[in-house]
């Protein structure tokens, strides 16, 4: 196979319907794929050989039970497609009906529900829709980041969850909290949090933000004491105040408030009810929405799916 990378449509990326249009076969939507995920050649998933010398393509022939894009490594002897170690590693699923979940997902910006994607994609179970939907939020989940946000990063909590039956509406008991930090103008980084307190909040600020750079919260008790490692500065909210001028420079939240904002429509508008054991993944991939949200719907796809390689998702630990 000849190292390109070259896409296949426009620099604004592919589009709703030209998956619809040229991905009308699994062999082009492999081919796609190869070239996201091997834009300088193929990569050996079991030894990482990428030597073009030491990799050959195995010719397709369905008479001996040979499939397509099939490739046999020099170094390790062994056989491998595009897919191996991948989410898609396994799946019954066509690789163009993955192609269409990928887009859906990341360009809706309230998200999919997994009932959705298995009427658009005539999948054959709800279930298999919302294991297909969890394998792409999976992917599109960060484990570590190599720089931590820098410059003024806004920071708040929140809580997602329904009114429990016989609950007052403002308990937080039956509620999964959830931290987030924004940099302003930059990317966002959220986790659900194992309970709301000050250690557990500056630890996460530690964790994910630049020392010295500028923290913007609310007047939560919890974000005391963040300096003199950080610049700290809050905005009274129960004051009636959201922005505060100083100078040229503005004291807000708003930029974590309105990510918050998005992330609970999507709960209760789309999926209405969102497991705390799953949390993480739908974090993941509004996460992903708002870090890609200054290019198209299909740079943005594009981008999700070079974070497919490496990643495997069992049910039972999801």
């Amino acid at each position: 196979m000849k190292p390109t990378t070259k896409k296949l449509f426009a620099d604004d990326g592919i589009t709703l319907m030209e998956i619809e249009e040229h991905f009308s076969t699994d062999e082009t939507a492999r081919k796609y794929i190869e070239r996201i995920l091997w834009p300088s050649g193929p990569v050996c998933p079991h030894c990482k050989n990428s030597a073009a010398d030491k990799i050959w393509k195995i010719k397709e022939n369905k008479a001996k039970g040979i499939r397509a894009g099939l490739h046999r490594c020099a170094e390790c002897d062994k056989e491998f497609t595009v897919t191996v170690g991948t989410i898609f590693e396994d799946s019954h699923i066509p690789l163009r009906k993955w192609l269409l979940a990928w887009y859906l997902i990341c360009s809706a910006k309230k998200g999919v529900s997994s009932l959705q994607l298995q009427r658009q994609l005539k999948l054959g179970s709800y279930r298999t829709a919302l294991f297909m939907a969890h394998r792409i939020r999976y992917a599109l989940k960060s484990e570590s980041f190599s720089e931590k946000l820098t410059g003024t990063v806004e920071v708040d909590e929140t809580f997602i969850g329904g009114v429990k039956s016989g609950v007052g509406g403002g308990s937080k008991a039956h509620r999964t909290p959830v931290v987030a930090m924004v940099q302003r103008g930059g990317e966002v980084r959220s986790q659900v949090m194992p309970t709301v307190n000050g250690a557990n909040l500056k630890q996460a600020i530690r964790e994910n933000v630049q020392i010295c750079s500028e923290v913007h919260t609310d007047a939560n008790y919890a974000y005391r004491q963040l300096e003199p490692k950080f610049t700290h500065k809050s905005v009274k909210h129960c004051a009636g105040e959201y922005s505060r001028h100083e100078g040229e420079y503005i004291v807000t939240t708003a930029s974590v408030e309105s990510f918050f904002s998005l992330l609970k429509r999507g709960v209760v508008g789309t999926f209405h009810h969102v497991s705390p054991q799953h949390l993480h993944l739908y974090l993941a991939e509004f996460d992903h929405r708002h870090n890609c949200r200054k290019i198209s719907d299909g740079d943005r796809t594009d981008v999700g799916l070079t974070k497919a390689a490496g990643k495997r998702l069992i049910y039972k630990t999801a």
